[in-house]
């Protein structure tokens, strides 16, 4: 071809130097493969055909055959057995033979024969009483093989036969052996006289059945004839399923009995004991169960898988009745049976506690709907409030809850400590069989804190038990021996580099919080009971470095981040991090709740509740939200020095005023008060007040009793004066608003009502001035009942707060606590008298309690009523108002760094701060003074001779305030200043008597002659009392 001169046709070269040839051998080397892989398909294909056809074949023969066999059979003995008898069911007869080898469950017509066959078992072995010979004939050992092949076949075919047809015989399957004509009752008769233990051939019978998965067919039997039972009342006669049931239970894992154990995937443990509610329908398997032992095998079974972390539970029935809830229910049902018998050991106390914390583990949180109403329902530590996805049905939630009750957990707990020392072991610390009671109780423990409510089993707990003192004596030699022992073996989600102390502290403290809250003082300080104050003091350093390395040195993520982790097998996981959050929180509330009763009564240096890590940088980190100094301030401010945290509680107070700073230019803010109605007038122009407005500077003018207003401008210090005025006013028992203790402590007057009107909104303003006083830093000395400190903290009074308030119903108290004799016979009642100026109510601590006798049973909760009505109850309404107007001024953050002692130190200072020494230090001098100058060396001389109650009045003269700043007067603000007051030492001058300026603390002093001169003089102006017109 010549060429066109288009490009476009030019001949293409492969480059790669293949030719046309070498790309079609190629293809065909691919259709080659493709050619033998159709043909092996094929080849494939043709032998599966075959051997279906095979099968296909073999099985029409087998059905062919069957058929026949069926016909000789009918022939033979009849199509319902009516020429059957007695030598039929011998070693020679073919009786047995063809029935077993044609019967079909499906086929109706077997079933018949079936049926028959097992009433003809029935009535051969009534009348001659001898099983043995009726299958064997004379000469059992020499035929057994046939023998037993035979029964085993049996057995499988009427329990084959009964769950084929459970759904046309669901009314018969849990009727008793009574009822001879219904079809189920020959055929489960028959399995129970076969597997009788002593037949020769049981053993070999029931583990056939196990090979053949019986529990699996049983759970489906007992399924259907339990959803037909709900339609029809069950009487109270042993079901010929029951008994079944229970004499194959009585060959598993039981002695002489040779039977094999199961798969544990298809044991009764898993098939049988996870249906809802079995022992309802079972009551009789339920007592052999519990008592024979029988359960001691099975829950070692699943504690060996579930430790394993195998999951052998069957699929759920539905959402509402998951197979480890029903479970577990199960297994409490009897569980109070079985560890009240004898013979129960500490091993199948520990696997029974550790198939029970396993199961619970998994199960949703449970909570009560309503709270019993009763102070003892007050203890917050229970955890686990989030509301589960998943929701039990509610009668097991019950089932669970009334198992997991007080008397069994006191079971258990007996039984895992009855072999363990109350007193010190050895020097290596506990030994084996004490760990792993410890372990398995506190395992159990902590679950069952996070799921169930606490209200009936803490009691139960920490005065039934020996819970307390047991795990005190493990964590005491841990520690002595600096060696903690650890448990994560007990806790699924606990890694074994989890601290030892950790699962002991998150069960001992809030049972020994709770059991805090119930013993008196004489128990606590006097008996040194449940520990004494030895132990406590070592306790508490454990609790101290256990929290702080919690919270600083290793911390972990808020509880309220972390969510609980699932894990296929068990359900429910909970990762470290939430356990070490929980013991974060009750080791807190503990420590606590100890500081308080060292407060009471001091048993322990203050010091040892205060971390050893606190440092200027802690304190500087403290002050910032949202970091982790700030934090543990929120959770554990004992952790640190209180004069730290008072430096804190300042730094924040002034950081607030300065924004308010421009409010001193409004008028509204400059009141005219009158001394004589100084708590009207300020209540009546006060109240108005914005909260903006009452964190703003605010200027008082007095008017004396003339009408005339008295000399001075407020620049603070007549303000301050009012401030103290007001609240002492206001606080006077003559007032009506508020009462005192025998120990002169104020608290609110219950009978407020009676005298004022308008006495909760006076108990609104009240709580403003404190929180204002304490706002401007101002010291007011109001001492206050601890009882109603608590209650600006938000916290519950309890027993042995009650001293303080009324001795003498506290011992009458504490008598019928330990009163031996019978309580009833007093004829006491659930109600007290109130008696209120002379005015008696009756009121009931319980509802019915008119009608409801104190008796030796109720009697703590009697007292705890009692002690609650007067320390809570009463004063609730003014202690509410109270707190609504503090907190205008004073965030409860604020507040709860602090403890009651501490608060009341913050409200009216302390006396150890009025340090003549420390206040020389920190004075300026103006007008020619100095530090070395003549009449300042006598000034100090004669103020240190004077007496605490002079001194508190000169403090009082210059500054408006008898106690100095809580941190000492290197913090008063403006600075003391002494200040020369004539320019000359004239007569004149000198016959002039000391003044001051309170707005400037700052005193005016005449250059006195002598010692004598100016101590009267200052005697004088301290003493007078002349409002500011002195001034």
């Amino acid at each position: 071809m010549f060429f066109s001169g288009d490009p476009s046709t030019r001949k293409r070269v492969d480059l790669g130097g293949r030719s046309s040839k070498e790309r079609d051998r190629q293809k065909l080397l691919e259709q080659t493969r493709k050619e033998r892989n159709r043909r092996l398909w094929l080849r494939q294909e043709n032998s599966a055909a075959l051997k279906i056809q095979k099968c296909f074949r073999g099985r029409r023969a087998v059905k062919a055959e069957h058929s026949k066999v069926r016909e000789q059979f009918h022939e033979t003995y009849g199509k319902h057995c009516q020429k059957v008898d007695r030598n039929a069911f011998g070693p020679d007869s073919d009786f047995l033979r063809q029935l077993l080898y044609f019967f079909n469950a499906e086929h109706a017509g077997d079933f018949l024969v079936l049926v028959q066959t097992c009433r003809l078992i029935q009535q051969f072995v009534q009348v001659d009483g001898d099983i043995i010979r009726l299958f064997s004939g004379e000469d059992y050992p020499s035929k057994f093989a046939l023998v037993n092949y035979r029964l085993k076949e049996l057995a499988y075919a009427c329990v084959h036969a009964v769950h084929w047809n459970r759904i046309e015989l669901k009314n018969q399957l849990l009727l008793a052996p009574e009822e001879f004509g219904m079809s189920t009752i020959p055929l489960l008769e028959v399995v129970v006289l076969l597997i009788d233990s002593k037949l020769p051939w049981s053993c070999k019978i029931v583990g056939y059945l196990l090979q053949r998965n019986a529990f699996t067919l049983f759970r489906e039997v007992v399924l259907t004839g339990k959803e037909s039972a709900k339609n029809q009342m069950l009487d109270h006669k042993v079901s010929s399923l029951e008994r079944l049931l229970t004499i194959l239970i009585s060959h598993i894992g039981q002695r002489p009995c040779i039977c094999p154990n199961a798969d544990p995937r298809l044991s009764f443990s898993s098939q049988i004991l996870t249906i809802p509610f079995l022992w309802h329908l079972f009551p009789y398997l339920k007592e052999v169960f519990a008592t024979q032992g029988m359960s001691q095998h099975h829950i070692h079974q699943m504690a060996t898988f579930l430790q394993n972390q195998t999951n052998v539970l069957p699929g759920d029935i539905s959402t509402e009745f998951p197979s480890y809830a029903c479970l577990l229910g199960n297994i409490l049902e009897t569980a109070g049976l079985a560890l009240s018998q004898p013979d129960c050991s500490l091993d199948m106390a520990i696997d029974l506690a550790a198939v029970t914390t396993s199961l619970l583990e998994a199960l949703p949180s449970i909570k009560t709907s309503s709270k019993e109403n009763s102070m003892l329902a007050e203890d917050d530590t229970s955890g686990g409030d989030e509301i589960m996805e998943e929701a039990l049905d509610g009668e097991l939630q019950q089932q669970i809850c009334n198992s997991l009750d007080p008397r069994f957990l006191l079971q258990l707990t007996n039984v895992l400590f009855r072999g363990v020392s109350l007193v010190n072991g050895s020097y290596h610390g506990p030994d084996n069989k004490e760990v792993a009671a410890v372990g398995a109780v506190c395992g159990l423990l902590h679950v069952t804190f996070s799921t169930l409510p606490l209200e009936r089993m803490m009691t139960v707990l920490a005065y039934r038990t020996e819970l307390v003192p047991v795990l005190w004596n493990f964590m005491k030699q841990c520690h002595e021996n600096q060696k903690w022992l650890s448990l994560s073996d007990r806790l699924a989600y606990l890694s074994g580099d989890a601290p030892g102390w950790l699962l002991p502290l998150a069960v001992f403290c809030p049972v020994y919080k709770h059991m805090l809250m119930i013993v008196d003082n004489e128990e606590f300080y006097e008996q040194e009971r449940p520990l004494s104050l030895k132990d406590i003091r070592c306790l508490i350093i454990i609790l101290r470095q256990a929290l702080w390395q919690l919270l600083w040195v290793n911390p972990t993520t808020s509880g309220n981040t972390v969510k609980p982790v699932t894990n296929g097998s068990t359900g429910k996981r909970q990762p470290l991090e939430l356990i070490q959050h929980r013991v974060s929180i009750v080791a807190s509330e503990l420590l606590s709740q100890l500081q308080d009763w060292n407060n009471r009564r001091q048993f322990t240096s203050p010091m040892d509740f205060h971390a050893d890590g606190v440092n200027e940088f802690f304190i500087s980190q403290a002050v910032i939200e949202n970091t982790r100094a700030n934090d543990i301030l929120k959770q554990a401010p004992f952790l640190i020095p209180f004069t730290s945290r008072v430096k804190i509680f300042t730094s924040q107070l002034a950081a607030v005023r300065p924004r308010h700073g421009s409010h001193a230019l409004f008028t509204r803010n400059r009141f005219r008060i009158r001394r004589d109605r100084i708590l009207e007038d300020a209540y009546n122009q006060m109240s108005a007040l914005s909260e903006d407005d009452l964190r703003g500077l605010i200027r008082v003018t007095f008017v004396n009793e003339f009408g005339v207003e008295e000399a001075g401008i407020d620049g603070g210090g007549i303000f301050k004066d009012f401030m103290e005025n007001i609240t002492r006013a206001a606080f006077d028992v003559q007032y009506g608003l508020f009462k005192e203790t025998a120990d002169h402590l104020l608290y609110p007057n219950p009978g407020s009502g009676m005298i004022h009107e308008q006495h909760l909104q006076f108990f609104h303003f009240l709580g403003i001035l404190l929180a204002k006083a304490m706002f401007e830093g101002i010291l007011v000395e109001i001492p206050f009942a601890t009882f109603f400190l608590s209650k600006l903290k938000q916290k519950y009074n309890y027993l042995n707060d009650l001293p303080s308030l009324d001795p003498e119903l506290y011992r009458h108290l504490i008598f019928l606590k330990h009163y031996e004799g019978d309580i009833s016979e007093l004829e006491l009642y659930f109600v007290i008298v109130n008696n209120e100026y002379g005015e008696q109510t009756e009121e009931e601590l319980l509802p019915g309690g008119r009608n409801l006798r104190v008796t030796n049973e109720n009697v703590i909760t009697f007292i705890h009523l009692v002690a609650n009505h007067r320390l809570n109850f009463q004063i609730r309404q003014q202690s509410s108002h109270f707190l609504r107007g503090f907190q205008q001024l004073i965030p409860k953050d604020w507040i709860d760094m602090f403890n009651e002692h501490e608060l009341q130190l913050l409200i009216s200072g302390s006396l150890d701060s009025l340090d003549v020494d420390d206040l020389r230090w920190h004075t300026n001098y103006a007008g020619g003074y100095h530090a070395e100058h003549y009449v300042i060396e006598m000034f100090w001389e004669v103020l240190k001779g004077f007496s605490l109650e002079n001194q508190k009045k000169f403090l009082k003269f210059v500054s408006s305030c008898s106690r100095g700043p809580l941190l000492g007067f290197k913090y008063l603000e403006p600075q003391f200043c002494i200040q020369r007051a004539a320019g000359s030492a004239s007569e004149e001058a000198l016959d002039r008597l000391p003044t001051s300026a309170t707005c400037m603390n700052l005193l005016k002093l005449p250059p006195y002659r002598s010692k004598e001169q100016l101590e009267t003089k200052l005697l004088y102006a301290i003493n007078a009392d002349a409002g500011f017109d002195l001034s």
